[in-house]
């Protein structure tokens, strides 16, 4: 994971969230997700899967009419950092709750490999509260839904550097 984690509120201040887990609109990948829906579960939370391929408008409309405490994106097809930035920008300028709702994405997020953490900076700066990169592993999500399970938002986090 890269980056500051910005203190949004969760609507929930202690015990189970509700976590709204979606793939990016290009991204026809389900395993990643079921993966991280039986993850996320497993810690204590509540998931609404809305599975690959979601139209940035599903999520959204999702956002609204459902009031997650956290939006969480994963990609694994090399295009996250350019669905994701279109994403969050579209979230975050729909204004009200969707400015201020938790939002993190991980994976793939490009197809440099390694190299992909140079897209974190720019996903950060757009809007997300915090990138996990597939270098990162899951254990540094497993922190963040500690944090967030904790506080009712996450807090500062730290850079992992790429092995």
């Amino acid at each position: 994971m890269t980056g500051a984690v910005a203190p949004r509120g969760s609507q929930h201040l202690d015990g189970p969230k509700k976590i709204l887990l979606s793939g990016v609109s290009s991204d026809a990948h389900m395993w990643n997700l079921i993966y991280l829906q039986l993850f996320i579960e497993e810690s204590g939370h509540h998931v609404r899967n809305l599975g690959p391929c979601a139209p940035d408008e599903l999520i959204l409309e999702n956002c609204v009419t459902w009031r997650p405490d956290v939006l969480v994106i994963s990609t694994v097809n090399g295009h996250g950092h350019l669905d994701g930035v279109r994403l969050i920008r579209t979230l975050r300028e729909a204004g009200g709750p969707l400015a201020t709702l938790p939002a993190v994405i991980g994976g793939k997020l490009g197809i440099h490999g390694i190299g992909n953490s140079r897209f974190h900076q720019q996903l950060l700066d757009a809007g997300f509260d915090a990138v996990f990169g597939a270098e990162a592993g899951i254990m540094e999500f497993q922190r963040y839904l500690t944090m967030l399970g904790r506080y009712g938002h996450a807090v500062e986090t730290t850079t992992v550097p790429a092995c």
